[in-house]
């Protein structure tokens, strides 16, 4: 049976909505794990692996309980240590966002075991969650594809726990150890800057899509040794960047459509987990997995609970009037 690792956080998350209803769930790497499971639970092996607070542990298992082929032996509380955040929506597109609990990060030792898997998919939320060794270490030691989210190393914890998106400084040292970066418009933004700061219109968090400077972030990319860029540009579906015989390809994979969005939570978590089970199963066809990502993003705006995610059979049906 293949086997697919999903690795980052499960927050606990405190949500006060903009007409004041409090809602507490479980977050991040719940949203794929649970995806996947629904999808193809018994023809593959699920693997979350995220550090939680003791506390916590029986709750998250809880959450999972019920749900075929996923594996809880990653799931540890050794530092007692585990996201906690806070969400105050101020109207019902922005809110104030903090953290008051941390997972310590997944290191070497907590992929030891499971170095068979064929797919490891990367989900951090914050810029600490996931060393630079661990990365390595994979690559060193596994023929597994290493799928990598920059949602985690563009965003910054501050002191007094507020959120905040960051550079991703570092981004070179990490990009020969990534098969797959995934990312969006936002997000892509904040991992491609010169070396000198300078104010323009590239660097905003504006909607709109440079393609030529997209292009040429996702080719310096790929020349770093990543095999393919995903860039999400929101309701317009997700921009793919790989090589084909030395040169590069760009396509746009428009986004499964949906008449009314319930929830955007989790979306792009979701996305990584069907870009994840289409390199499953074809590990070069990165057009296939985009589909398969964009569905379950798509998805998951349908609703707040896992009871959106639909089995393959649903979901293959949802892809073919999509894209045949």
């Amino acid at each position: 049976m293949k086997r697919i690792a999903v690795l980052g956080p499960i927050p606990r998350d405190h949500i006060v909505t903009h007409q004041g209803d409090l809602i507490q769930k479980w977050g991040c790497v719940t949203h794929p794990v649970i995806a996947l499971s629904v999808l193809a639970g018994d023809r593959i092996e699920i693997i979350p692996v995220c550090h939680i607070r003791q506390v916590d542990l029986d709750n998250v298992k809880e959450v999972f309980r019920g749900y075929e082929g996923i594996n809880t032996k990653q799931l540890t509380t050794k530092n007692d240590q585990g996201d906690i955040i806070s969400l105050r929506f101020l109207d019902m597109n922005n809110r104030v966002e903090r953290q008051t609990g941390f997972m310590d990060p997944i290191l070497p030792a907590d992929v030891k075991s499971i170095l068979n898997c064929k797919v490891f998919v990367f989900i951090p939320i914050s810029d600490y969650e996931v060393s630079l060794d661990t990365l390595k270490y994979l690559k060193e030691n596994s023929k597994g594809t290493i799928i990598f989210d920059a949602h985690g190393p563009t965003t910054a914890c501050l002191f007094n726990g507020e959120r905040q998106r960051k550079f991703w400084v570092d981004r070179d040292q990490w990009l020969p150890y990534i098969d797959v970066l995934k990312m969006n418009l936002e997000e892509a933004h904040a991992s491609w800057f010169k070396k000198e700061y300078e104010t323009s219109d590239y660097y905003t968090d504006s909607d709109e899509v440079d393609r030529e400077e997209l292009a040429r972030f996702a080719t310096h990319c790929l020349n770093m040794g990543v095999k393919c860029v995903y860039i999400t540009v929101d309701s317009r579906g997700c921009l793919t960047y790989y090589k084909e015989k030395g040169k590069v390809k760009e396509e746009m994979v428009p986004a499964v459509k949906v008449d009314n969005v319930v929830d955007t939570t989790g979306c792009g978590d979701s996305f990584a987990g069907g870009v994840g089970f289409g390199l499953l199963q074809k590990p070069t066809d990165y057009i296939g997995a985009a589909r398969y990502g964009n569905a379950l993003g798509a998805l998951r705006t349908q609703g707040k609970t896992f009871a959106v995610f639909k089995s393959l059979e649903e979901t293959n049906k949802l892809i073919k009037e999509t894209y045949f």
